[in-house]
Parts: structure tokens; C-alpha cells; sequence
């Protein structure tokens, strides 16, 4: 382990050696030499995350609660690092597997993962061929021993110190067929692939939905699919759609919808349904239902889309076509102040129209950084409730369940207060930042950034 000043020696010594390359003159060589440079460059970025893992698998192994705030590392990586907490999350787990390890009584253990470890470090093996092997050990069924496991890692990794992860790729996919030729998984297995992911909004406001279900949700869609997916059935350009009631023919041969474009008609029916039956009872004080947040001025012109508390953009016409058939939540701002409802109550828990301004002002966590959306997140008292703090909409924010802990008036922990726009400003403990300077989350209004408003001073920009 490094001391601090041989740790920045070495630092600066790579620095060096960094502008010392870039500072050759390239025009010199002839292509095999410049093939030959570009080779080692990249057996040496490939050794760099060998160091990476170690230090992320001690800071994990060796976290201390009154570290950073209480923040937990991953997100103090992610925001020190500038990437996405996903990116900081698989390279936490990436080090869990290929750093050394301890014991409970000290003593040093190999990586779990030793042979891929050792290529890394030798720079053999790049974060593709990594993560390939990563994920085919992952979806090995958990009737194979660790023993096979062992030797399909080390097969595997001798294979990437020569190939390129494209190539692995097929390698990987016939040793899983020799591993489990009959294709027998049990059912803790198929539960640990399980996943559902909503994927970001792109430019046209569309997202994708990729995942992987279990057999008992697939029953279920393909009873929802049969019935509100058939040809006829949910159509959008019907003037009335069908949903209720078998199609009549002049339904389904207007129907000019394809298998999948019906399949996702179906299922917005489906989850529409099940808002309006209000079966889903309530979350942090709300009935389950769409909350979106729009000016006077856009819902006056039907322009411009509304902000939901999940954090996505709705189109204003959809949100008005949307209020025909469930109750769904709306707060209006004007357009020149931003001002919002007042709305002041004597008693402690906010009501649930101010958890309704409160989504459509903060959209989400507003401690700084954090992506947590509204509907995830809880009313906090920017002046403590203990302190005479009143549960006025002024004097509430959203805050998630995480960073709401580290809230309070103690030493050790962040403060609130408001800016002079009206967000809320976080005031760091003296171990965070000695100079305590107030921290604005930009996260859920990145236009503030472009224009200066909300800024972390607090002042009027």
C-alpha cells in the first residue's frame, strides 16, 4: 500500500510520462511503428483498472459511516469521478470479483476471480472481455461447482488474451451449451436474471423497455396480450377504442397496427386500468396515480410537455387526453415567477396537495446530485419540524429516503434552507467542506445551468 507522498509521486511520474508521449512527433513514424505505440498504450489502460479495483474494494471493505457525509462510496465515486452511479456501480462489483481480498482474521485471499484478475493486471485483457466473462459466470446455472466454474474462468481468460471480445463471445456461448447441454435451470436461477428496465426518453420523448421476465409473468401478458393486444382491440385511432368487448369487423380491418405497436397499445390500456381502478391504494401519502407539473401558459396552448414525478416529459396533449380516464394530479406555475400554490397547515405530515407542489417543483431528491425521482422520495422540513419549522410548501423539499438521514441540525450533518429562487440549498458539515458552502441539485433541472438560476450561491444570478 502506497503512502500519500510515494502514491503522489508515482501520480506525477505517470502524468509525465503521459504529456511526454503526446508530445512525440507521430508524423515521424510509419504506420507499424504508430500500430506498435497504439499497442502498448493500450496494455497499459488496461493495467490502470487493476489499481482501480483495489482501491474501490478497499474503500468499500474499509467504509466508515461518518465518511463523506454518510454518503455511500459509490455515490461519492460517481459524483468525484463525473460518471453515472450505474457506471460506478459495475465497477464496484467488477472489484468486489477481481481484488485481492481478507480474511476475519487479516490474512490476504486471492481475487474471487484469479485468472481474470491476473490478466488484467498484466493489461491481457481490456473491460469488454471482463465484463463478458463477469456476466457468462453470473448466468452459469448454480448446479455447476465451483470447481468447473474455476477451470470455464481460466479457459476463458486464457481465450480473451488472444481474442477480441466479439470472437469470446462465441467461445463463451459454446462452453454455456457444453456446461448445460440440456438447458436445465432451477428456479432460483431464472429469479436471479429477472429484470425489468425503463430506458431514458430520447429526443422524440420515447423510451425503451428491455428486460427479462419469469414464466409467471409471461402467463400474465400473454392472457393481457390475448385479450387487449388482438387486432381491433385499444386502438388509438379509434374514435372509441375497444377494450371492454370483443372487436366488431369494421374495428379490426381499420386496425393497421403491427403485432408489437398492438402489444403496446394493450398494455398502456392494461396499466391505465389498473390506475383508475384505485386498487393500487396510496405511496407517501397519494393515491397511486400520474402526478405532472406544466405553466399556464403551455396547458392554455397545449405546448410544450408537462414534467412527471418520475422525472419523464409528458406532452401536454396526452396529459389532457390522459384526465378522461383516471384522476390524475396536475399543478400549474406561472410562467414569468414560477410561484407555486401556498399552502400552509398546522400540523406536521404535509398534506397530499402539498406533496403535489412539492413534485412539481422539486421533481425529484434535491439533495445535490441525486437522481432519486419524486415518487421515490419523502416531505422534509427545510427548517427542522423540532425547531418550529412549519409544514408550509415553503418550507418543504423532496428528499429520499438515503440522503433524508443525513438531514438535521448535528454537527455531523447537512443542513437546509432555500435560495433565493425558491429551491432548496443543502449546507454541508465542517467535514465535508470547511467552508460549508451551500450545494443546489441541478440534476432534475439541468436548464439551470445553461441560464444561472438556482445556482449553488444562492444568489440572484
Amino acid at each position: 500500500m502506497f503512502s500519500n507522498a510515494n502514491a503522489d509521486a508515482a501520480l506525477a511520474a505517470l502524468d509525465a510520462a503521459v504529456f511526454t508521449l503526446a508530445d512525440l512527433d507521430f508524423d515521424t513514424m510509419d504506420n507499424p511503428q504508430r500500430l506498435e505505440v497504439l499497442r502498448r498504450i493500450e496494455i497499459v489502460a488496461r493495467k490502470l483498472p487493476a489499481v482501480g479495483n483495489e482501491l474501490l474494494a478497499r474503500m468499500g471493505d474499509q467504509r466508515k459511516a461518518e465518511e463523506f457525509g454518510g454518503e455511500h462510496p459509490l455515490r461519492v465515486v460517481a459524483d468525484a469521478l463525473r460518471i453515472t452511479r450505474s457506471a460506478a456501480a459495475k465497477r464496484f462489483h467488477t472489484a468486489e470479483q477481481l481484488a485481492t481480498r481478507f480474511s476475519l482474521t487479516g490474512d490476504v485471499l486471492p481475487p474471487e476471480l484469479p485468472a481474470l484478475a491476473a490478466a488484467v493486471r498484466a493489461g491481457e485483457v481490456g473491460d469488454a472481455h471482463v465484463q463478458l466473462i463477469r456476466t457468462f459466470l453470473h448466468h452459469l446455472p448454480t448446479a455447476v461447482d465451483e470447481g468447473t466454474r474455476g477451470q470455464a474462468q481460466a479457459q476463458l481468460t486464457e481465450c480473451a488474451t488472444t481474442m477480441r471480445p466479439d470472437e469470446l463471445a462465441k467461445v463463451a456461448a459454446r462452453l454455456a451449451g457444453y456446461l448445460n447441454p440440456d438447458g436445465s435451470y432451477a428456479e432460483k436461477d431464472r429469479a436471479r436474471t429477472r429484470s425489468l428496465r425503463l430506458g431514458k426518453q430520447g429526443p422524440d420523448l420515447m423510451s425503451s423497455l428491455t428486460g427479462r421476465v419469469d414464466p409467471e409473468l409471461r402467463t400474465y401478458l400473454e392472457a393481457v396480450f390475448a385479450k387487449l393486444a388482438a387486432p381491433g382491440s385499444c386502438n388509438p385511432d379509434d374514435e372509441a377504442p375497444v377494450m371492454d368487448r370483443e372487436p366488431d369487423a369494421d374495428s379490426v380491418q381499420r386496425d393497421k397496427r403491427t403485432h408489437g405497436q398492438r402489444c403496446h397499445d394493450g398494455l398502456k390500456a392494461a396499466c391505465r386500468a389498473l390506475l383508475a381502478s384505485g386498487e393500487l391504494g396510496q405511496h407517501r401519502g397519494l393515491p397511486v396515480s400520474v402526478v405532472v407539473s406544466t405553466t399556464l401558459r403551455e396547458l392554455g396552448e397545449l405546448a410544450g410537455p408537462g414534467t412527471t414525478a418520475g422525472g419523464s416529459l409528458l406532452p401536454v396533449r396526452d396529459l389532457v387526453r390522459m384526465a378522461a380516464h383516471a384522476r390524475h394530479y396536475l399543478a400549474v406555475f406561472d410562467d414569468t415567477t414560477g410561484r407555486a400554490l401556498y399552502l400552509a397547515r398546522a400540523k406536521r405530515i404535509a398534506t397530499a396537495d402539498q406533496r403535489i407542489v412539492l413534485h412539481a417543483r422539486d421533481i425529484g431528491c434535491s439533495f445535490p446530485g441525486c437522481g432519486a425521482p419524486g415518487y421515490l422520495a419523502q416531505a422534509h422540513h427545510r427548517r427542522e419540524w423540532a425547531d418550529g419549522g412549519a409544514t408550509d410548501i415553503d418550507n418543504l423539499t423532496l428528499v429520499c429516503h438515503t440522503h433524508h438521514k443525513l438531514a438535521g441540525t448535528g454537527l455531523d450533518q447537512w443542513r437546509t434552507t432555500a435560495t433565493w429562487s425558491g429551491r432548496t440549498a443543502w449546507i454541508p458539515p465542517f467535514h465535508v467542506d470547511p467552508r460549508q458552502r451551500q450545494r443546489v441539485n441541478h440534476f432534475h433541472h439541468p436548464g439551470e445551468v445553461l441560464v444561472g438560476v438556482g445556482a449553488d450561491s444562492g444568489e440572484p444570478p
